[in-house]
């Protein structure tokens, strides 16, 4: 059902109105009252006949016309039983301010749930529970209560009340900008994320999307819409809880890996969302955002009156990953035309006093960078706005002559401009000038910085979006009958796991280099099996009640003699009983060593917030201590792949060091996309660890393989 009845709604019924002063059923109603909301407004209260002034009804049913949307503000027990009377009145939407539902446990989810099946039975779209309320600035509906909200053209979702006002506060203090929506997502019970972003994807009157997320209930799908939705719109997030590190899994090394932020944030960006880790970013980077076009070039000109903020704008710049390329030699010529001797010109530009006497030649050498084919945007920094107040109060017309002169710039060449100034907070009228052309104004040489880069962020996105997985996955595709086989198996056996055999020979199927293992059932037969292969080997229990094989004392290598196998054989044995009395011993995993090379481990597991995820790092035994990986969501594309293996730290060994060869990194990348590839093929897989996976200077070799299965 489309949310435009709910976030557009032409009628509202109030249901706890109220004529105490200090209730929402009271405060609501005064404020649609005061900013001229020209919808329907019904009170509803038993209670009472009227309320400031509007007929109060005793029931939502009694209303005769339309309702569109309901705000309720009584206690969460009654929920329930006022949506059954909304859905009688056939009701779209309803904000539900209340707590007390999911975020306090079982008993609150129960609760949750009822409110849920009800709204669903009458096709009512439930914002909340646990909300501070909405808003729709374009046509002042109010369900919030705060006043004086500034419009403007970006949409607000957030899961803190708290979070919103800071943000509001902002724009209305620090900015010209403002907000067409705030939504306060609540529980996201059920409308989801998702759908607040096509809604506002589709508004025409909404050019940036603002977020403040805790936690979502349906992130792929919030993926998969993000994705399309950033290809027109930026989304700009910021998500707390960056610091836990999720539930850990006793089953794999991926598991215990895969930290929610990491993840997340990974995820996030590959969707084409700016992600902004400080809170104090959050709003500059939505209002930079929705007032400039996106940097094409990656590049950026710097042009500032003074060499330490130079030197500090381009450190914080580089930083970012922004390049600052050196200007053309006809662009240095003008710019040493224009300012004095002592001005540094090949990028950033110091003018070196050259604007103290008029500051309106900032304007001339902003052209002058601009029109350099190799800068994609530029950044001002020093004094500008303050020449007026510092030097003399003349200069103040000058400087807003510059204002104009640089404001049209912005439509001219298409190129974004953001400035910095040390004068920012005495509101100069040159500075509101640059703000009325869409140019943002920061006090803070950090903040500027990262608005290009975050313009940069996304120039860079909307250039290589076409080249990502979509985050759709294909159940079910490239399916091989032999390992579907191989998994009835295991689920008639009652397994959750594959055995190291059973795990290998699915990967082999699909293509995967795996060691060539032979199954022995006793020391003698493994002492035979052994001379199947030239060289050493080595020996792994077999065992369907013992997973970590190493923690059994179940591994034994480089083993070459038939005293030594035998020996070793027994041993491995005899450490599995007294592990587990009661285990299930199949025999012994006879295989070749491998050849040198650099091990790694490639892992999937499905995360809670976003399903299958894939690993990738330096594998071994050494892997959890120096959680050396990278994370994507599946399904990934060839970019991904070669992305998750060159931002490891450990990317460089694949290159060789210390005269040893270079590693085969094409196969490398072809194994990741393989993996995701198989969790595609087999829903039924929860987990799947490769570690370690041997790279050597061509090919690589899979050495040991766990496979765990979904419970159903």
């Amino acid at each position: 059902m489309s949310l435009e009845k709910v976030l557009n709604a032409k009628s509202v019924a109030i249901i706890g109105a109220s004529k105490d002063e200090t209730k929402r059923g009271y405060q609501t109603i005064r404020t649609l009252l005061d900013e001229r909301y020209e919808g329907n407004i019904y009170p509803v209260n038993p209670k009472e006949n009227s309320i400031l002034g509007f007929k109060c009804y005793k029931n939502v049913t009694d209303i005769k016309d339309p309702v569109d949307m309901a705000l309720i503000a009584t206690p969460a027990r009654t929920i329930p039983f006022i949506l059954e009377d909304c859905g009688k009145k056939e009701v779209s939407g309803a904000v539900i301010l209340a707590g007390g539902f999911g975020e306090l446990g079982k008993k609150g989810k129960k609760l949750e749930d009822e409110v849920i099946a009800v709204a669903k039975k009458h096709n009512i779209r439930l914002i909340g529970p646990n909300t501070s309320g909405m808003l729709n600035l374009k046509d002042n509906l109010n369900l919030v209560g705060l006043r004086d909200a500034p419009k403007g053209d970006i949409a607000l979702l957030t899961q803190s009340g708290n979070m919103a006002l800071t943000l509001i506060t902002e724009a209305k203090v620090k900015s010209r900008k403002g907000f067409t929506y705030y939504v306060g997502v609540g529980n996201e019970a059920d409308i989801k994320f998702h759908e607040y972003l096509e809604f506002f994807q589709q508004d025409p009157d909404t050019k940036a999307i603002l977020m403040y997320v805790e936690g979502m209930s349906q992130g792929r799908e919030f993926l998969q819409q993000a994705y399309k939705t950033t290809q027109d719109k930026p989304v700009i997030l910021l998500k707390s809880g960056r610091s836990s590190t999720g539930k850990r899994s006793a089953g794999s090394h991926t598991g215990a890996l895969a930290g929610i932020s990491e993840v997340a944030k990974g995820a996030f960006e590959r969707a084409g969302i700016i992600v902004i880790e400080n809170s104090d970013e959050l709003f500059p980077a939505a209002e930079t955002l929705s007032s400039l076009p996106p940097i094409k070039n990656n590049s950026v000109g710097i042009l500032a009156d003074g060499g330490g903020h130079a030197t500090i704008a381009a450190d914080l710049l580089t930083d970012l990953g922004v390049k600052i390329p050196s200007l053309s030699e006809k662009t240095q010529a003008r710019l040493r035309e224009i300012l004095p001797d002592a001005a540094s010109v090949p990028n950033p530009v110091d003018v070196a006093g050259g604007t103290d006497a008029n500051p309106a030649i900032f304007a001339e050498c902003a052209k002058t960078i601009l029109k350099d084919p190799a800068i994609g945007s530029l950044l001002i920094v020093g004094l500008f706005g303050g020449y007026g107040i510092r030097f003399a109060e003349s200069l103040s017309f000058l400087e807003e002559d510059a204002a104009h002169m640089m404001g049209k710039m912005i439509k001219k060449y298409k190129k974004p401009i953001i400035l910095h100034s040390l004068f920012s907070a005495a509101k100069p009228h040159s500075l509101d000038l640059l703000r009325y052309y869409g140019i943002p104004v920061y006090d803070s040489l950090d903040i500027a910085s990262k608005c290009i880069g975050v313009l940069a962020q996304y120039g860079n996105y909307l250039a290589t979006y076409q080249t990502r997985a979509n985050f759709v996955m294909n159940w079910g595709a490239k399916t091989k009958s032999e390992g579907k086989k191989i998994i009835e198996t295991v689920r008639k056996e009652n397994r959750t796991f594959l055995l190291e055999y059973e795990a290998k020979r699915l990967l082999e199927i699909h293509g995967a280099p795996v060691s060539k293992d032979f199954l022995a059932k006793t020391a003698d037969e493994a002492v035979k099996t052994a001379k199947k292969f030239d060289g050493e080997v080595a020996l792994k229990i077999v065992s369907p009640d013992i997973l970590h094989k190493s923690d059994a004392g179940g591994v034994r290598i480089k083993l070459s003699s038939d005293d030594e196998i035998r020996s070793a054989s027994n041993e491995i044995i005899e450490n599995a009983k007294r592990f587990d009395p009661n285990a299930q011993i199949k025999g012994i995993l006879v295989s070749p060593m491998a050849d040198e090379g650099v091990e790694i481990i490639i892992g999937t597991k499905i995360d809670d917030q976003f399903g299958p995820i894939i690993m990738y790092g330096l594998g071994g035994v050494m892997v959890e201590i120096l959680k050396d990986v990278s994370f994507r969501v599946l399904p990934i594309s060839p970019t991904a792949a070669k992305k998750m293996i060159e931002e490891t730290k450990s990317y460089p060994i694949l290159d060789g060091v210390r005269g040893r060869p270079s590693c085969d990194k094409k196969a490398l990348r072809k194994l990741l996309l393989l993996c995701s590839e198989i969790i595609e093929a087999y829903p039924e897989i929860e987990e799947m660890d490769l570690n370690p996976v041997i790279v050597h200077e061509k090919g690589l070799s899979i050495v040991d393989a766990r496979i765990i299965l979904k419970t159903e």
